[in-house]
């Protein structure tokens, strides 16, 4: 009687190709992160002409979101943290949920590129306040305040879909913990700075969301 393969022997296997090289496990999630590379270079270049700072946050402020987003990417792109109870899937693997998840990345890199666009010389890594700081309000800056965020939120919704683990909803919980907290910030920097045109902006605004209504 033949051996049956143990099931670990049987998975291993199965992520071979014909020529005996194992395949990616995360195929989807691989071709996810071409949106995310398109997005760095994007900032890379868009970053080299913005203007003089004038007030900026606190560097341990900086450092703790720092360490936290860094974590969020990890959890979302290396490969190496994908075991135990991380590398769980909580969609089940199909090419459907697959390409879902690269559609979203793209379409949520995109927005955030389309509102750095209109953002300029005044975008910055950190929560500032520029000479000559200008309040966008074109673009998607009509409807959301913070559309960079809602665009790198739905990318990475979309890199954990593509996933398909349950890292991907834990890294997308402290991407979405840290937008947050510094948007909140950037919003005390900027009624600070504008006041009473401010107020009317967040009247108008959803902060990540679309508001269509005045309220």
């Amino acid at each position: 009687m033949a051996a049956t393969a143990p099931p670990e022997s049987r998975d291993w296997a199965s992520q071979r190709g014909e020529n005996g090289v194992t395949a990616s496990p995360h195929p989807w999630a691989h071709l996810a992160s071409l949106a995310w590379i398109i997005f760095l270079g994007y900032w890379f270049v868009s970053a080299q002409k913005l203007k003089t700072v004038k007030q900026r946050e606190p560097s341990r402020e900086r450092i703790v979101y720092i360490v936290f987003m860094v974590t969020a990417y990890l959890l979302m792109f290396s490969d190496a943290l994908s075991a135990g109870c991380l590398g769980r899937r909580f969609l089940p693997s199909s090419g459907e949920t697959g390409a879902l998840g690269v559609a979203l990345s793209f379409v949520g890199v995109a927005l955030a590129i389309w509102a750095r666009g209109h953002l300029g010389q005044n975008w910055s890594a950190t929560v500032t306040l520029k000479e000559g700081h200008e309040l966008i309000c074109t673009g998607p800056y009509q409807r959301i305040r913070h559309p960079i965020y809602t665009g790198m939120l739905t990318g990475l919704a979309g890199m954990a879909v593509a996933l398909g683990e349950y890292r991907g909803l834990l890294g997308f919980a402290i991407a979405t913990s840290c937008f947050f907290a510094k948007a909140r910030k950037e919003e005390r920097y900027l009624l600070q700075e504008f006041g009473a045109r401010f107020q009317e902006n967040v009247r108008r605004t959803g902060m990540f969301l679309p508001k269509w209504t005045g309220g």
